[in-house]
């Protein structure tokens, strides 16, 4: 909640410039560990609902920060290779890269769509991909599919949370609302955990084969 409303104080212009720049650097910059850009986008989605940003831009700015913050990541991965993994913020990640790794391997392209909607692998994936050596262009078409989706789903996400918030304060008043948005954010919590487990769970798995 503290960030959404250090974003609600920012002017219109400076929402876009914060969101985009946090897509932007998950993966350029493996800021994913620490502040997924995913938060940024759907709290994005929820000032466009509340008319603070323009709901057709955010999409824009958000899918082609996904896309351009990935290809950085990609290059660095492809010109550092091996010496990024060996930084200390991958330090800690040895079984989880190694399982990763593994996953691209087997996976090849659609590893790194199906890496856009989980943190870790949306923070590594693109870096991962240039090591192994796989053909930009190929890297392309499924980095920007993945970008599409995910971009597109996570602002709808926040822009129809928002809006149906105020919709349900107008019906049953703000203390209700509130309790559906707590159960709400509670279900997507739990979600969100299961899916981050089974991920875990798989690259683990993955690193025993």
């Amino acid at each position: 909640m503290t960030v959404a409303h250090h974003l609600l104080d920012l002017s219109p212009a400076l929402v876009y410039v914060v969101v985009g720049a946090l897509v932007f650097s998950e993966a350029a910059l493996f800021v994913g560990f620490v502040l997924p850009g995913e938060t940024a986008a759907l709290l994005g989605g929820v000032l466009a609902a509340a008319g603070r940003v323009s709901l057709g831009w955010l999409l824009v700015l958000v899918v082609v920060a996904a896309i351009v913050g990935d290809t950085v990541g990609y290059e660095v991965g492809r010109h550092l290779g091996t010496r990024l993994l060996a930084t200390r913020p991958m330090s800690g990640q040895g079984r989880r890269l190694d399982g990763a790794r593994r996953y691209l391997q087997r996976r090849g392209g659609s590893a790194v769509f199906v890496g856009r909607f989980t943190a870790f692998l949306r923070a590594v994936m693109p870096a991962l991909a240039g090591t192994s050596g796989m053909p930009y262009g190929r890297f392309l078409a499924f980095n920007a599919a993945g970008a599409i989706v995910w971009g597109v789903g996570v602002v709808l996400a926040g822009y129809f949370a928002g809006a149906s918030y105020d919709r349900v304060a107008q019906l049953l008043g703000r203390g209700s609302a509130v309790l559906l948005a707590l159960v709400a954010v509670v279900a997507f919590v739990v979600w969100l955990l299961r899916r981050r487990k089974q991920t875990d769970d798989e690259l683990s798995g993955s690193s025993q084969d």
